[in-house]
């Protein structure tokens, strides 16, 4: 009889949790380099902040990476795969991002900080620096989760390409994830490649380039189907496919509207505002 793996199963919720601590953990550190930024004196500190943070980005990558293998080892043990992965004989651990794409990132966070002629500063560049600072600082902290749990996701997603053993893997959402997320984790374990995710669909959002992506502080995770496995929506899941069934579903171009006002009325759970 094929065993069931499902987006709330007991190993999901274990990585999820492993997720949380190691976000914890980054979020100290990043607070901690906060202090090398003088806003007096942005040009010279602005560049030392940032190659702190990306020994940072680094260090936690390979962590992230390295929690992701070992639920996907547990994982694929779980389904009874017979066989080693591949030589040798362990999941290979996905690359942190190239430092290139974590300084972009970082300079996107912080463009509001630097000063404006009059008459070209936007609304939130005439911010008080303080408040700017402290926008600046959420949005680094926003990019770099992102960054830094994007190697542990990818590090499955890679697994699942490569493994002989694995057929599909699976969209698992938050309760209280967006709408985009909750669509995709409606789908079930429909991911295998580009095409099957939705070329449109994952357009707007920040991500790697091969199949799902992630925005800012997303908790989602790719779970790992393989065969002899049947993949089982949870129950919050199937509502969530259902609501897009009922009130999206058939309106090319505003399927997405119309699910999340569909969420915001029947959903139990919350969704974010800014979503």
């Amino acid at each position: 009889m094929a065993s069931t793996v499902s987006d709330s199963g007991a190993g999901a919720a274990r990585w999820r949790a492993a997720q949380a601590g190691l976000t914890t953990m980054l979020m100290r550190d990043l607070r901690s380099v906060r202090r090398l930024i003088n806003p007096g004196r942005l040009q010279a500190t602005v560049p030392t902040w940032i190659e702190a943070v990306l020994a940072i980005v680094t260090r936690y990558s390979d962590v992230s990476a390295t929690l992701a293998a070992d639920f996907y080892d547990g994982e694929r043990d779980a389904a009874g795969v017979v066989g080693p992965f591949m030589v040798p004989f362990m999941v290979p651990l996905a690359d942190p991002p190239p430092d290139e794409q974590t300084s972009n990132s970082l300079r996107w966070a912080t463009k509001d900080l630097w000063p404006r002629r009059e008459g070209e500063a936007t609304a939130a560049q005439l911010e008080p620096l303080d408040v700017r600072f402290e926008a600046a600082m959420a949005k680094a902290d926003g990019a770099v989760d992102r960054l830094v749990l994007n190697t542990g996701r990818s590090t499955v997603t890679q697994a699942v390409r490569r493994d002989q053993g694995a057929v599909a893997y699976a969209r698992a959402a938050a309760l209280g994830a967006c709408s985009f997320c909750k669509l995709m984790a409606a789908r079930g374990a429909t991911y295998k490649d580009l095409d099957s995710v939705g070329r449109v669909a994952n357009s707007g959002f920040i991500g790697e380039d091969s199949v799902i992506k992630f925005h800012n502080f997303c908790r989602c995770q790719p779970i790992p189907v393989f065969r002899g496995q049947r993949f089982e929506l949870s129950p919050h899941a199937a509502e969530w496919g259902r609501l897009y069934r009922e009130h999206a579903q058939g309106h090319p171009g505003d399927q997405l509207r119309l699910f999340r006002r569909a969420l915001a009325e029947h959903d139990e759970n919350p969704l974010p505002g800014s979503f």
